[in-house]
């Protein structure tokens, strides 16, 4: 479902994204098609084992990042945590490069690890993402600490202080070392309780537009109660540089909990894993349904993105990225291939 919320906190990021790019946003132009059983070659996602990165009795890899190329390189971003079993919210990132289009990976180690104590890093570190920017690599990713006033110093992922948030770090080389740019976040939390994302700030997308940074998150609202992983959305902050400040534009999508976003033309595509849907907007902003009812569409998708590489415009129908899967508490990741058509 598309976002047609009008409330004030969205009526000020409208305001001062007019005042970002000089002109006037205009509604996206793209209208729902209709898909029938005839239309089905017209979207459909294929999936494949991979090696080095994939099933693994030891380690639990998932939320992979966008997938960039660096010389004849491709890199992928991921959470990984110490058990084959998803042990709650700890997590490190760690990185992988392959040679032959994400096929084949090896894993070369940690990117990044905990913030120090008392920090909003300091529990877990995971759902990466990655932009190439003026010659640096900038690492995005999820944080939480832990639950105030946990013994254990444990993040308990069920009370009303359990937030996180996306902070960002940056390295002169895709293989780091990466190091953090401040000690707050980029993105944190709304203090107003109903807005979008007053519990959850979360999985960053970026993309450099009109000569700023966006960013697109999901938000989770903290009203919502126990039925807020079913009613994420989808948001966007802009940034005149990877470390901010970024200014909130509020609340895009409905039902957008994994966000996947390309650029598409003039204007940018995003697929909506609970809505099962692929979204449009040519302003960047007011989404419109392009494709819905999706079958077997990837989870946690990162995509090879060649226009968040230094330099390179590349733009289009995306191809192929790297999923996450689950079955019986087992995650990995798998490679995925997207066949979009118009």
């Amino acid at each position: 479902m598309i976002k047609k919320s009008t409330n004030k906190f969205q009526a000020f990021g409208l305001l001062v994204i007019s005042i970002f790019l000089m002109k006037s946003c205009s509604l996206g132009n793209s209208k729902k098609e209709t898909i029938g059983e005839e239309n089905l070659e017209h979207r459909s996602f294929s999936y494949s084992d991979i090696s080095g990165i994939g099933v693994d009795s030891v380690y639990n890899r998932r939320d992979p990042s966008d997938v960039i190329k660096v010389g004849n390189m491709y890199y992928v971003w991921y959470s990984r945590m110490d058990s084959p079993i998803t042990p709650g919210y700890w997590a490190t990132i760690w990185y992988a490069t392959s040679e032959d289009e994400g096929h084949t990976w090896k894993e070369q180690g940690m990117a990044l690890g905990l913030g120090e104590e008392g920090a909003f890093d300091s529990h877990s570190v995971f759902t990466p993402n990655i932009l190439a920017h003026n010659g640096k690599y900038y690492l995005y990713y999820t944080a939480v600490k832990p639950t105030p006033g946990n013994l254990n110093k444990k993040f308990e992922n069920n009370s009303t202080n359990d937030f996180t948030a996306i902070g960002v770090s940056v390295a002169d080389s895709p293989d780091g070392p990466f190091r953090r740019i401040r000690n707050n976040p980029v993105i944190a939390h709304s203090e107003v309780s109903s807005d979008f994302d007053s519990y959850r700030a979360d999985d960053a997308s970026m993309l450099v537009r009109d000569g700023k940074i966006w960013l697109y998150y999901k938000g989770r609202c903290i009203e919502h109660g126990k039925e807020g992983p079913r009613l994420t959305e989808m948001g966007v902050a802009l940034a005149n540089t990877p470390d901010g400040p970024f200014v909130k534009m509020g609340n895009l999508l409905d039902r957008g909990h994994e966000v996947l976003i390309w650029r598409e033309g003039e204007g940018v595509a995003c697929l909506a894993s609970l809505s099962q849907s692929i979204n449009y907007a040519e302003d960047g902003l007011q989404f419109s349904m392009r494709y819905d009812s999706l079958k077997a569409i990837p989870k946690a998708p990162g995509l090879y993105r060649p226009h968040l590489e230094h330099g390179n415009p590349n733009v289009g129908i995306p191809g192929w990225g790297i999923a996450m899967k689950g079955r019986k508490g087992l995650t990995y990741l798998l490679r995925y291939e997207m066949n979009i058509k118009k």
